[in-house]
């Protein structure tokens, strides 16, 4: 069996609502991939605020992947060769190359971002940043809010600030404040009165109000 690798380009789908115990078949598959490869990973994205409020659709599904010896895109090519289950496809769509993994086992297929860890979410995987939720590897609380927050900051979208919302409305007593971009936090309680409670607290527990 050979991986479905491509050296095309395509553009960037429109979100599609999966099913969320088909987002996290497809994770497993590829976390199974990249644990036998010994590839520091974990997910992240809209499908873990699901998962953990019980919703049944989700949209979003990315996994950041840690460097080493060589790039974290190359890490991930490597783990699915031999795989016929992924294909690999480069998109160049934004001012930088993005890498997609689509699990095909699945109809339709589902598609995974790979982010290059440190780029965004941590710089480092291990059990500081990553927990595990129904076998599947998730970035912490704490680090799902700081990336989200960061997401936020620089686009805008609704569906960040609706995961901020749940993270810190739900569990902002689990959350290390030193890991938080203050500015963009305060930015954003500032327009979402939703967090500006949570937010207050968090900070009244780290002694900073």
């Amino acid at each position: 069996m050979r991986c479905r690798g491509s050296d095309g380009f395509y553009l960037p789908p429109f979100p599609t609502m999966h099913e969320v115990s088909r987002l996290l078949q497809a994770a497993a598959a590829l976390s199974q991939l990249l644990h036998d490869a010994g590839v520091p990973h974990a997910f992240y994205g809209n499908v873990l605020t699901a998962v953990l409020s019980r919703a049944a659709l989700a949209d979003e599904i990315l996994c950041v992947v840690e460097g080493g010896a060589a790039h974290p895109f190359r890490r991930v090519r490597q783990a699915c060769a031999g795989n016929e289950d992924f294909t690999i496809v480069a998109s160049p769509w934004s001012n930088r190359c993005r890498l997609h993994v689509k699990y095909q086992r699945l109809i339709p297929a589902i598609d995974i971002e790979i982010l290059v860890a440190g780029e965004e979410g941590p710089r480092r995987l291990d059990g500081s940043t990553v927990m595990v939720v129904g076998n599947v590897p998730f970035l912490t609380i704490t680090e799902f809010l700081r990336a989200k927050v960061k997401a936020w900051s620089l686009r805008g979208r609704d569906q960040d600030a609706r995961d901020i919302v749940y993270a810190m409305t739900r569990y902002w007593s689990r959350v290390d404040l030193n890991r938080i971009p203050e500015q963009e936090m305060n930015d954003f309680a500032s327009r979402v009165p939703a967090v500006a409670s949570p937010w207050q607290e968090l900070k009244r527990k780290y002694g900073m109000s």
